[in-house]
């Protein structure tokens, strides 16, 4: 928390495990908190991991009116499907990627500009542009596995969006670079953002933003980190958010 007395301007929401319940749905407290939101001028931001086809529906359902920040930052966008910003994984490193999960036997899916493919779905890699990898487990060994063999690479950013996965993006990119980059581009200072999430891929903009909240089923790390804890994403921990922190 840098100042919790300046007027928020800008909410950055991410998505899955925080603004969705796990329905996958916009609970009518966390729409009404949101609308309530925009009705005074407030920027909300859906800041997520999904890519842009994920993530768009949502935008429109909520009737947002200005950017989205997908692949964990991988693409920044606005509500009119201008592409402001993006930042690719090399194609040989998710060729390199793809075999370590390959060998190590993990659940994989890979983000590209295009669509989502996932497992053993056939996909020529030098065929797309790649924005992030993910594998996924509910064996920790075979995370820990993949992590000590990725632990040779350079110029790579992971996080997770649960605890049975790791993500993975080029260095440097995450969700609070570009919530910077959108501050910038607006005018925006981060003394006027608050910031809402559950997962690693959330700790960096919680970190930064005036007002970094955690959600009441967040994994630890993230509420160690966090300014407040609203409630779980079963119990409009997003709406009673917005209510305390945002809406005048």
């Amino acid at each position: 928390m840098d100042d919790m007395t300046k007027a928020i301007k800008l909410i950055a929401l991410d998505m899955d495990g925080t603004l969705l319940t796990p329905e996958l749905e916009v609970s009518k407290r966390n729409k009404e908190a949101i609308q309530e939101a925009l009705n005074q001028g407030i920027q909300v931001v859906l800041s997520t991991g999904r890519g842009f086809q994920g993530c768009y529906p949502y935008a429109k359902e909520l009737n947002l009116q200005t950017f989205l920040i997908t692949a964990n930052g991988g693409e920044v966008w606005t509500v009119e499907k201008e592409l402001l910003r993006q930042k690719l994984l090399a194609n040989d490193i998710v060729e390199k990627l793809y075999a370590v999960t390959e060998e190590v036997g993990i659940r994989r899916w890979m983000i590209s500009t295009e669509k989502v493919f996932y497992d053993d779905e056939f996909v020529n890699i030098q065929d797309y542009q790649w924005l992030k990898f993910g594998c996924a487990s509910e064996d920790q060994e075979k995370l820990n596995e993949v992590k000590r063999r990725l632990a040779g690479f350079s110029g790579l950013e992971l996080t997770n969006s649960l605890p049975t996965n790791i993500e993975i993006n080029p260095e440097g990119v995450s969700k609070a670079d570009a919530l910077d980059f959108l501050c910038k581009r607006t005018g925006i200072s981060m003394e006027e953002v608050m910031a809402v999430g559950d997962s690693l891929n959330d700790v960096k903009m919680i970190q930064e933003a005036a007002v970094g909240v955690a959600m009441g089923n967040a994994q630890e790390k993230i509420k160690e980190v966090a300014d407040a804890i609203t409630s779980s994403n079963m119990e409009d921990g997003v709406g009673k958010a917005i209510e305390k922190f945002a809406l005048r």
